[in-house]
This record gives C-alpha cells, structure tokens and sequence, in this order.
C-alpha cells in the first residue's frame, strides 16, 4: 500500500512574486515565519517590471489630496536609497513652466509640501532655474520662462523585486517562480493549496493566504473560494516609450500637458530617453499589455510638444507596458484613481486568514509589507517585530557608490572599469561573489555579447532565478538594448544546455 507523503507547511503562502509579494515575503521570512512564495511567472515579470522606475513622492497626487501616501512615501524615498544604493539613487528633476496648465503659485505650494512633508534630509531642496540661461533646459522648443527643479530618486524596479526575493530566500523562504496556484480551499485551521509547475501539480499547507497576485488578485480570489461580484480592483494600463536620447544632462523632466497629464522624460540607460506614463482603463483579463497606437501616438506628441529633437515612430527603440492593479475608489479618470493601497483581512469567525493586496506602488512596498505583517500578527503568535526599516538589501551594505567603485577597480585592474561599474550598479558588494576569484575577462569564462559573461549568466541562473534570454536581458539587466545581434540566441543557447538551477530557492 502506497503511503502519501504529508504535505510540506507553512506559516505563509504568499502568491505573487510582484514588489509587494517579494517585500511581504522577505519580512515575514525575517520575523521568523516559514513562507513559501509562488509566482507563475518570472519574478517582476508583469507591473512590477513596468514602472517608471521611480521612487517618489507622487507630487501630482497632491493635487487630489493624497497627503498621507504622498507622505508616507517620502518617507520612504531616502529609506529605500539607504537599503539598496547600488539600484536606487538620486535624480533631479525639472518642471518647465513654459506650457503649464497649472499656474505657477499651485506649483509652487506643491513642491512646498513636497519639500516638508515627509523629512527629507539628503535630498536637494527645491530651486527655480530660468531655462533660457540653465543648462537644465538644454533641447527644450520653449525656454523662455522658468523651470522648478527637485528631486526624487531612481530605481531597477524589477531588480528591487529579485532583491527582496534573494533577502527572503536568505531567510529561509522557498521562492518558486514558473508556478502557478491552481486552487486553495480552507481546511481546518489552515489552507491547503494546490500548487502547479512544469513537473505538474502538488500540494502545499499553509496557515495564512496572502493573495498580492496583483492584475490577477481577482483571478487568486475566485481561486480560493471567494466568489463576491464586487471587486475592489481597476486595471489601468501603463506604458512608455524608450527613444535615442532628447537632451543632454543626467536630469530628468516632469511635463504638463494640456490635458493636465503629467509625462516623465527620463535618463534611460546612458544612450536613451524613457517618456510615460499614459493611463488606460483596462478592461480584459489580465495579462502581457503592449503599448497601443493611441498611446504611442500621446507619448510622440508630448515629445513634439517640448523638444526640438524630431522624433517618430520609426524612432522608438523598445516600448513597454504593464497593467497597474489599483484599488478602485470610483475616481472619474484614470489618472484620478487613488495609489494607496488596502489591505483586505478576510478572517471572520476564526477562518483561516487571508489577506489580499489591492493597489500600492513601489515606493511603498516596504510598508505596505510591515503594514501586512502587523495585520497578521495576531495569527503569528512568537513572530518578531518589525525589522525591515534599517535592513540592507543584498549587495547594498556600502554607503558611496563611487568609493565602492574606486576600491573594487583597484582591487581588480585586469578588468575593465565600465564592466565593474555596470556589475556594482546591478549587484552592489554581491559583485564579489559574481566575480570570484576572476582578475581578468578571461576568468568570467565566455562572452555572449555586449560583455555579458557566462559567470554572470550562472550566477543569474543560481541566484537570481533567472531561466531564460528575457529574464536576463531585459529584466536582470536592460541589456537586451545594448549587446550586439545574436546574443540573445547565443544566450538561449547556453541557457538550454545548462544543468537546472537548483540553489536560487
């Protein structure tokens, strides 16, 4: 007689493997609980890889008087640049006021507030500038007036996903990417789940169901017996633009349209402008999004509206789009509808917990994820407290980009200086780890183009869950723009004769 073996538990299955997922992950993984993340795709793979890769206040949100999360997320502007300096940094930003639909007083007030509600302490304070005599207005058609100039920070969003994802599995977290739940049903004090992946299906216990599935956060709940008609999600997509470079200078620019829209252009990857976001309700079911020809067609506009660099279609080098799951508070447009997140408990009558994620954005993940812990610590008796506040993320233990870089360059003069810097950026101080014991190119074994080595593809495979050409070039790194033709089928080439991955869980 066949006996089956018992099912693996856990104190959180967490389905998901976005920011919030990663981040909520990593926390509880910190405070001593036993999770097992499930994502059924790549991590970052979806929204969390479609931002426009800030970490920001949201200073047009003031304009609809979102004062506590624009707060609350100056807060954690400088917070996430102390934990992760290697993929997250300062930039400047100027605000022409040249075609603004907004009078310069209610911008001003604006940046006011957004200078002093959140305890900004390394950050530049505000400035104006008059663009005709400042380099900040370098390639601007109108330079006439006057800019305002202020700053918020960068960030590799899907690389803050992965990096959360590593701290969580450094913890003791099973992350488990290309698996999808196929079911999950209360049972007794916990919930039992059926998990699938390529070897097929399984099953896993849990006592808490944290659903932070994102654009399919209603698909998680129809999956887990809650068939409620009313959802308290709206799907907008989000897309952008990336273009041959539209100005000189490493800041970026905040442009009002006549719509009074706001479109970031941004410093993208040394050669490039990054131009979005738009705002479209989406109403199919979730899934991979393409940029449309309407948005483009916006994007393109607002380019000709504010630079004399010419730009059209045939011009655009990527586009990229995700789907943003925000919470639904009935806002007329699009652009209306509130960032905030909710966290929705469902855990009446001493059922199994279940908590799901609606809305959010990446500045306040950490959070949102400390704010989730807190609503489960009744569930989670012997927990610890709250600790991600001061906690690096991996490869993050250094306080000066530049100094980090000097000393490593010195340490390894066989390699070249743009290579190291572009592995600090990515990796920070894990760049050793990366690196061996290699001194020179040959040490980091292949190159498939545009520098990337098959040290790094193993390291990506082993530690960073990475499985085939697109989790590399384009969500790893960007440097699907960069390396030569060829490499990608070079790279899926190596990757198909390589052994399984086994340890990045």
């Amino acid at each position: 007689m066949r006996v089956e073996a018992k099912p693996p538990e856990f104190d959180l299955l967490v389905v998901g493997g976005g920011i919030n997922g990663a981040g909520i992950a990593r926390d509880a993984a910190g405070r001593g609980l036993s999770v097992m993340l499930v994502e059924q795709d790549d991590l970052a793979s979806h929204t969390s890889s479609a931002s426009t890769k800030l970490i920001h206040g949201g200073l047009r949100y003031l304009e609809y008087g979102e004062f506590r999360l624009v707060r609350e997320a100056l807060i954690e502007r400088e917070r996430l640049w102390a934990m992760a300096p290697h993929i997250i940094w300062p930039l400047r930003f100027v605000l022409p006021q040249t075609q603004s639909p907004r009078p310069a007083w209610m911008v001003r007030l604006g940046l006011f507030l957004y200078d002093h509600l959140g305890g900004r302490k390394k950050l530049p304070a505000t400035e104006t500038v008059r663009l005709n005599t400042s380099a900040l207005g370098a390639g601007l058609k109108d330079r006439a007036g006057r800019g305002f100039v202020y700053s918020d920070c960068w960030v590799e969003d899907s690389r803050l996903v992965v990096l959360n994802a590593r701290d969580a599995a450094d913890r003791g977290a099973q992350v488990l990417t290309r698996t999808r739940l196929v079911r999950a049903t209360r049972d007794g004090n916990g919930w039992t789940a059926t998990i699938a992946d390529g070897a097929g299906e399984r099953t896993v216990r849990a006592r808490i169901l944290v659903n932070a599935a994102g654009p399919w956060v209603a698909d998680v709940l129809e999956r887990s017996g809650d068939h409620r008609a009313e959802r308290p999600v709206r799907l907008i997509k989000g897309s952008h633009l990336i273009v041959p470079k539209l100005y000189d200078g490493d800041h970026a620019l905040m442009l009002q349209n006549p719509d009074r829209r706001i479109v970031f252009a941004i410093p993208y990857e040394r050669d490039f402008t990054l131009v979005g976001t738009t705002d479209e309700p989406w109403e199919g079911a979730p899934g991979k999004a393409a940029i449309g020809a309407e948005e483009t067609r916006y994007l393109l506009d607002t380019i000709a509206r504010y630079f004399t660099r010419s730009v059209g279609a045939d011009d655009i080098v990527w586009s990229y789009a995700g789907i943003r799951p925000l919470y639904d508070d009935n806002a007329g447009s699009a652009s209306a509808v509130t960032r905030d997140y909710v966290l929705d408990l469902d855990a009446d009558d001493g059922k199994a917990p279940k908590l799901s994620i609606f809305g959010g954005k990446i500045t306040t993940y950490r959070k949102l994820a400390e704010h989730a812990l807190e609503k489960l610590a009744p569930f989670c008796p012997g927990a610890r407290g709250a600790w991600t506040a001061g906690a690096t993320l991996p490869g993050g233990d250094f306080a000066d980009f530049d100094v980090y870089l000097a000393k490593l360059v010195a340490e390894r003069p066989g390699l070249p200086r743009d290579l190291l810097r572009r592995l600090v950026r990515a990796y920070g101080s894990c760049t050793l780890d990366l690196l061996g014991s290699a001194t020179t190119l040959a040490g980091l074994g292949d190159d498939l183009g545009g520098g990337l080595t098959t040290r790094e593809v193993d390291y990506l495979r082993t530690r960073e869950w990475a499985v085939d050409a697109e989790d590399i070039l384009f969500r790893r790194s960007k440097l699907g723009l960069h390396v030569p033709a060829g490499t990608a089928e070079r790279l899926a080439a190596y990757l198909a004769d390589a052994a399984p991955a086994l340890s990045a869980a």
